[in-house]
């Protein structure tokens, strides 16, 4: 993700962002069962994931294995019908459990086709069901809602989820807006396979995840239908709904690419959104095979929004973005979407590594190299916003998109790059990719890897770089 134009360079790149083998399975299974967190005594799943960040992110008990997503908008009267059909298995006994939904007024549930009692209590959806359901037990919930979805207000003040525009809505949910438009397991410990079928106005298009399965028009409406096969975090998904000009072709990797540009920013987007192809062979050279079947982009017009996001398999965009921000926003389809913090507090496994990849890419296309800018970040003094906390602990959720982040995590994987070597750092870059693929990691765990294919004792160095306070004396 980029970070909100305020903040420098955040969410967004001002000037670092918008401009400038394990077995996976193991990896995945252990960060879901995970999720049920606090849940562990009694049969009522608890109503968070046991983030600190977000107490409230995720809830305790279950794990979604599959959404199936049904919307209907109306973009003159902003209002949206929808119908959520989650698969999922308990990972304990469960009497009740609940979902992250908020702002939409729910009109049915039911459990294994059973009715059952449902209540709101904030941004928690409380469900139970009429018979208790065992550990182990897959289950079916289906949800119908109604109402004018809001985005969400996160702790920096930036909005993030369901929120309008002058043609359709903007959906980028980080890190809590997935709950603003479907019920959901919203935390990224658990990831799902997802379907989605959106009707909207006919002249309009919605755009989601994953590869295009058809469209039709009657009645004055236009209905897609779009499947994400690969698992991702509920807070990746995305339904943008828009006035687009659309084209399509496939790679020659054979990554089928959708890109939905409104006509606003398609001329400024048109030269950036080309060389999409060669950005991803660029950086499947650097980190391993891209992970998904599908690629492209949406570039919308929302002059209000101030970040694009890196939505699974397709980035959204609120207006024309650079080539940084490209390159960005798809090093995160390896780093942040096919593998997932367990934690908010890991965020700098997502953006300092999609940092880094601008780094790359200027070095490696005739811009400044990394170590250039390296220097540029080092330079500034002690009291800059930089050192103002580590990236790999921010503290709070108000600082996850904050500078230290982005730049000082970058920072720190170009301090690896020098204490291991080229040849090994993207040795451990690859690996990390391909032992996590579609499931989870840890800041330790990458430490670990680190070590073991450089053959070095890098604790002290990284932990100086993620962890400490205060500005780090150069190695």
């Amino acid at each position: 993700m980029t970070a909100p134009h305020r903040q420098a360079p955040g969410r967004r790149t001002a000037v670092l962002r918008r401009e400038a083998v394990l077995a996976t399975v193991p990896v995945a299974v252990a960060a879901l069962l995970g999720a049920a967190g606090p849940a562990a005594a009694g049969t009522h799943g608890a109503a968070g994931a046991g983030d600190p960040y977000f107490p409230l992110s995720g809830n305790g008990g279950y794990h979604v294995e599959h959404y199936d997503l049904t919307l209907r908008y109306d973009t003159g009267s902003r209002h949206l019908d929808g119908k959520a059909v989650l698969t999922a298995r308990a990972t304990q006994k469960l009497t009740r459990f609940d979902l992250d939904l908020k702002g939409l007024k729910v009109t049915g549930v039911t459990v294994d086709r059973s009715a059952a009692g449902f209540r709101h209590s904030g941004q928690e959806l409380v469900v139970t069901p009429r018979h208790a359901l065992h550990k182990g037990q897959e289950f079916r919930v289906t949800v119908t809602y109604n109402g004018t979805p809001k985005p969400v207000t996160d702790p920096d003040g930036s909005q993030d989820g369901w929120i309008p525009t002058d043609d359709g809505a903007f959906v980028a949910s980080e890190p809590q807006g997935a709950m603003s438009w479907f019920p959901a397991n919203s935390h990224p410990k658990d990831k799902s396979t997802y379907d989605f079928t959106i009707t909207v106005p006919k002249g309009r298009t919605a755009v989601a995840n994953g590869v295009l399965r058809g469209q039709h028009t009657a009645n004055g409406r236009t209905t897609f239908r779009w499947h994400q096969a690969e698992p991702m975090a509920a807070y990746l998904a995305t339904a943008t709904v828009g006035k687009f000009k659309v084209e399509h072709y496939t790679t020659r990797d054979g990554i089928e690419v959708y890109n939905a540009v409104d006509a606003r920013e398609a001329r400024a987007a048109a030269p950036v959104l080309k060389k999409l192809p060669s950005v991803l062979e660029w950086e499947s050279k650097l980190f391993g095979p891209y992970p998904f079947r599908a690629a492209g982009s949406i570039v919308d017009h929302a002059p209000d929004v101030g970040f694009a996001l890196e939505t699974e398999s397709r980035p959204v965009y609120d207006s024309a973005p650079g080539v940084s921000t490209l390159v960005h926003e798809n090093a995160h389809q390896w780093f942040g979407d096919s593998v997932s913090v367990t934690a908010w507090k890991d965020i700098w496994l997502n953006e300092g590594f999609a940092t880094y990849a601008e780094w790359l890419y200027s070095e490696q296309h005739g811009g400044d190299s990394a170590q250039k800018t390296f220097d540029a970040l080092y330079g500034r003094p002690a009291s800059d916003e930089l050192w103002s906390f580590p990236p790999g602990d921010p503290g709070s959720g108000k600082n996850i998109f904050g500078t230290p982040v982005y730049a000082r995590g970058a920072m720190a994987l170009h301090e690896l790059r020098k204490a291991v070597g080229d040849r090994d750092f993207f040795r451990i870059l690859r690996c990390w990719a391909a032992e996590h693929r579609a499931g989870h990691g840890t800041t330790a765990q990458f430490v670990r890897v680190a070590e073991h294919l450089s053959g070095k004792d890098l604790d002290g160095l990284l932990h100086t770089w993620i962890y400490t306070q205060g500005k780090p004396n150069k190695s």
